[in-house]
């Protein structure tokens, strides 16, 4: 019997054009007469989530910053925190990478020191609230992530530099194709879904989870019942025990329908 199903959002529950199906919010009604807790766990900001689920805000538990920051019916849960000197010093590092533009990720906004179009056209996809500021350096605001957006592409570009500085200090993830995220050592989706296995007293056999990218292995590995998703890389399919149908089609809501409803 499963008691919670986790799912990431980008190529995984939302399609193509970054929108949720209306079909699930129906699905949704019938999870939560289950008793079935469902869990959003992404790299994307709280309230950005928050927004994403709107009709429904309070049936879904978020686990946003890719694990970093836990959230139910408007209530912190869990956070875990990047030391204020290492994110000032990513920070840095970010600034001398060519092709980069730095975010920092807090409890209460984004904060970026760029504003051109190209980069705000990305920001505003996966941040609902952002700040331009002048520095960076002096966000006051609890930092959860530090986020590299990498137009020369994240995996051969900026991760390659991150992981040679800091890759035995930091949970460095590539979460996107110019998408890379800096968080605390231990944040992750899996720990954050853990986390909430035993606030919830649910087992991995109990767990169902859906992603589609390199920030979903650490979650593939606290559910039993781990999908990766069609249109997932060859590399992170191998984490997973099944495979869904790709977010195009619905890949997350079939499952669902078929194995529990």
């Amino acid at each position: 019997m499963i008691k919670l199903i986790a799912s990431d959002m980008d190529g995984t529950l939302l399609n193509e054009h970054d929108k949720i199906n209306e079909e699930f919010f129906h699905v949704l009604n019938q999870l939560k007469e289950k008793n079935i807790l469902f869990v959003a766990a992404s790299g994307r900001q709280y309230y950005n989530l928050l927004n994403k689920f709107s009709k429904a805000k309070n049936d879904v538990i978020y686990v946003a910053e890719n694990g970093s920051y836990v959230v139910f019916e408007e209530e912190e849960l869990y956070s875990i925190k990047l030391d204020r000197a290492i994110a000032k010093s990513l920070v840095e590092l970010g600034r001398q990478i060519e092709d980069c533009e730095i975010i920092v990720c807090g409890k209460k906004s984004a904060y970026i020191e760029k504003n051109y179009k190209k980069f705000i056209i990305e920001v505003e996809k996966y941040y609902l609230k952002y700040e331009i500021v002048s520095s960076l350096d002096e966000i006051t605001d609890d930092i959860l992530k530090v986020t590299i957006c990498d137009f020369k592409g994240a995996s051969e570009n900026s991760n390659k530099v991150f992981k040679s500085a800091y890759g035995d200090k930091l949970q460095i993830t590539i979460s996107g194709e110019i998408w890379l995220d800096i968080i605390n050592s231990q944040a992750n989706k899996g720990v954050a879904i853990k986390f909430l296995q035993e606030k919830f007293n649910v087992k991995p056999e109990e767990t169902m989870v859906f992603g589609d990218y390199f920030n979903d292995i650490e979650m593939f590995n606290s559910a039993y019942y781990s999908y990766a998703m069609e249109n997932a890389p060859s590399e992170v399919k191998k984490h997973s025990r099944f495979i869904a149908k790709s977010n195009r089609d619905n890949g997350v809501l079939e499952v669902i329908k078929d194995k529990i409803l």
